[in-house]
């Protein structure tokens, strides 16, 4: 979790949106890729720079605003003369939106017989599709979902279960 102060310093696109805030943490191209990467296993500069091919520059910028949003941690290489980097748990959280904007890509953005990189997991085999689900498990969408504005009421308290 990023520190309550560093939150408060932070200029927000819309402050009581959580995705806009999210948004504003990771939105941009480069960030996200570099989250990606660091899933796959990328840790040193030079790792994130030949994955991505993103400039230099651009990369150091990044890699900084992402160690100070509390997304990635900077430590000494083992050797002691480079620096590497590893998911927080801010950061190893993105997972879910990763696999989540992976799989709209795989349906949205290859043609049908176009190849791709695929997720797989343990037994080598692709993940399940991802759905959103309610309170209950039962599936959710956005028929049957809503936003309640910070202004709002607060929910009502959840049911104990059986």
């Amino acid at each position: 979790m990023i520190p309550a102060a560093r939150l408060a310093d932070l200029d927000w696109t819309d402050s009581a949106c959580p995705v806009a805030r999210t948004l504003d943490l990771v939105g941009d191209r480069w960030s996200l890729l570099i989250v990606r990467d660091a899933m796959d296993g990328a840790r040193s500069f030079t790792d994130f720079q030949q994955r991505t091919g993103i400039a230099r520059n651009i990369l150091t910028d990044r890699l900084r605003r992402l160690v100070e949003r509390g997304v990635l941690d900077r430590r000494t290489a083992p050797s002691g003369r480079r620096r590497v980097y590893a998911l927080t748990d801010a950061g190893r959280d993105l997972f879910t939106v990763i696999v989540a904007m992976r799989q709209w890509g795989e349906r949205h953005a290859f043609a049908p017989d176009e190849a791709h990189s695929v997720l797989v997991d343990e037994s080598g085999l692709p993940l399940a599709p991802l759905r959103a689900t309610d309170s209950r498990g039962a599936p959710a969408g956005i028929d049957t979902t809503a936003v309640r504005r910070a202004s709002q009421s607060p929910p009502p308290p959840a049911e104990a279960g059986p």
